[in-house]
């Protein structure tokens, strides 16, 4: 029959489904190591659960309350690279935490890149198979009424729900393994389809007068009983507060969260409504919450879901894995955040408190083969959907955690796809694990036990000082290989990391202007310098709409720690040329093309400012 769909015949080196918080720095990473990238999004924005949409706050390995990693020069669990490069962003230029201009830096950031092209309101809905490969992927957007096949040598799953791997005939696990299968303790005796629910999130605003609530008819009604495990205690270590919640809210886990998400959805606008309806109107004599002024601003209607499916890769990553820190020679990302495992009845299951957190003692391996199909030779994952158990899924399921994954994913699916190799092959290649893993740290991602070993690093062969230092932060540490301390408490499992600050450090007595210098003995003509400076990965920094969260952080300005203001110069028949002059910078990770028309044998970076910090900090440098 005639239809009035267009159809587009497409052509890429490596297709990203999802735009989420895997799927964005995937796509990204992927661009930008050369290769030529499609990202079909089924939203109107990006971020996934963090978008406006969802509004939950990005996560990662330094974890939070009781669980919190980090110290100042020592535990350094902040994920760098990509996500880092985000965070900042947002940070500086949304001081207002808008849910919105978060979708915008997003959008912003994809745009930007050439190699990438962005495709929004797009969902890949099929495959066509040649053998065990993925040959083209079918797209549909039916706000334009176009439908897009699309080839690609590599294709990255990062749909949360895994419809892509799906389509392709990817094996997968759904629910909860028993205990014997993986030898993992905290698994249920019997496996069932049990998951971990949905939520949606609330916002609500204080005014000057008084804000009734009428709640819908069909509102849940909840009693102080039903509510004193969440509500009427600190679920999570997280303050009570009315601007923001309840990411306790949560339903759906006994059901399947693909299939019944219209159900969920409906369920837990019922749900969030009764809870604010409880705070607002539970005792009409009197104020306990002290909410009278409050007044609903927003409620999603897109659930945050949590889990569905998990594709079974080549390898399952565990609990013991996890807990033990097994060292992982394909290694393309790191975790850290606690074994979050939920009562699947949710609310439903009042008795029971919202989360049972198990610590995890020491940052953690994600192996690449974790992130490739065993079944599908061109098809890899990143996200929530990535091959481990529930068990140990309920760690790497965070979302900066999954964007790191997706840094690393996108790394090596570039690399594979720009040099003729499958995906397939890439964890058991040492050689090639090897460089994939130097472009990573190249680009700031952790990787643990992993130090910069790049024989094009011109950096590592010059002779290092500087106008003022102090003792442990001494000029030569920008080529320790290192771009952070995670020798301290809970971070590295013993033996995998170097202890020292791994960063210069001027002297606060000398302050500013103060340089570093490196020097050659024969003349040098590189093209590139890339510096890493201090972003205080110690601390918590993501957009949260939690003010008591969002005061444990340096938001709406620059970090302290960063350099702000410096110049780069270089010797040239003994005279020195100024090549860049940098003010207000507040990123971590900055390159600089070194456009000069002669070589020269020395480089010299002078900090004029910082952005608070009494003196300068920079942790690595390259030269290229």
């Amino acid at each position: 029959m005639p239809t009035i769909t267009t159809t587009h015949e497409l052509t890429c080196d490596v297709l990203v489904a999802g735009g989420g918080a895997a799927g964005v720095p995937c796509a990204l990473a992927a661009a930008r190591h050369g290769a030529r990238v499609m990202l079909c999004q089924d939203r109107s924005v990006l971020g996934g659960n963090a978008s406006s949409e969802v509004r939950m706050h990005i996560v990662g390995a330094n974890a939070h309350g009781s669980f919190d990693r980090g110290k100042e020069l020592q535990t350094e669990a902040r994920e760098g690279g990509i996500i880092e490069e985000i965070r900042l962003e947002n940070c500086v230029r949304n001081p207002q935490r808008s849910a919105s201009m978060f979708d915008l830096i997003l959008y912003e950031k994809c745009r930007a890149e050439p190699n990438l092209t962005l495709m929004l309101n797009t969902a890949v809905t099929g495959v066509e198979m040649d053998g065990g490969r993925i040959e083209r992927v079918v797209a549909e957007r039916q706000s334009t009424e176009d439908r897009f096949l699309i080839r690609a040598k590599a294709f990255i799953d990062c749909t949360g729900d895994g419809r892509l791997g799906v389509e392709a005939g990817a094996a997968f696990m759904e629910g909860r393994e028993n205990r014997e299968q993986f030898s993992e303790s905290l698994a249920p005796q019997q496996a069932d389809k049990c998951r971990l629910g949905s939520t949606i999130l609330m916002q609500a605003r204080r005014h000057e007068q008084s804000m009734p609530f009428v709640a819908p008819p069909w509102a849940r009604k909840f009693s102080r009983e039903e509510l004193k495990l969440r509500l009427y205690a600190v679920p999570g270590e997280e303050e009570p507060t009315h601007e923001y919640g309840y990411w306790w809210a949560e339903w759906g886990g006994t059901l399947d969260t693909i299939k019944d998400n219209e159900l969920i959805r409906d369920e837990l606008l019922a749900i969030v409504l009764g809870i604010w309806d409880h705070v607002k109107n539970a005792s009409p004599d009197d104020d306990p919450f002290e909410a009278s002024h409050w007044a609903l601003d927003w409620f999603g209607f897109l659930p945050g879901k949590r889990e569905s499916r998990r594709f079974i890769g080549q390898h399952i990553l565990t609990q013991q894995d996890v807990l033990t820190s097994r060292l992982f020679e394909d290694a393309i990302a790191y975790g850290g955040w606690s074994l979050d495992l939920h009562p699947p009845g949710g609310v439903d299951a009042p008795d029971k408190p919202p989360c049972e957190q198990h610590p995890v003692p020491c940052l953690y391996d994600i192996p690449l083969a974790c992130c490739i199909s065993r079944d599908v030779r061109n098809l890899m994952f990143a996200g929530r959907n990535i091959s481990a158990t529930h068990v140990a899924f309920s760690s790497t399921r965070v979302m900066a955690t999954c964007a790191a994954i997706g840094q690393g994913v996108g790394t090596a699916a570039a690399f594979a796809a720009t040099r003729g190799l499958e995906a397939a092959d890439l964890p058991a290649d040492g050689d090639t694990m090897q460089a994939i893993q130097q472009c990573l740290m190249r680009d700031d991602a952790l990787l643990i036990g992993c130090v910069n070993e790049d024989p094009q690093d011109l950096a590592r062969t010059a002779n290092i000082t500087a106008t003022s230092e102090v003792s442990g932060g001494e000029a030569l540490q920008v080529i320790s290989g290192q771009t952070r301390g995670i020798h301290g408490e809970r971070g590295a499992p013993p033996g995998r990391s170097i202890p020292a600050t791994h960063r210069w450090m001027s002297n606060p007595a000398d302050g500013f202007p103060v340089a570093i210098q490196l020097d050659w003995p024969n003349a040098i003509e590189p093209h590139e310098l890339q510096l890493i400076f201090d972003t205080g990965l110690h601390r918590h920094l993501t957009l949260s709409h939690h003010n008591g969260y969002t005061a444990r952080m340096h938001w709406g300005r620059p970090q302290p720690e960063t350099v702000r203001d410096y110049t780069v110069e270089v010797l040239t028949d003994e005279e020195w040329i100024r090549l860049i002059e940098v003010s207000g910078n507040y990123q971590r990770r900055r390159t600089h093309g070194l456009d000069t028309s002669s070589r020269f044998t020395a480089l010299r970076v002078t900090v004029e400012a910082t952005n608070g910090l009494d003196h300068a900090r920079i942790c690595e440098v390259r030269v290229y």
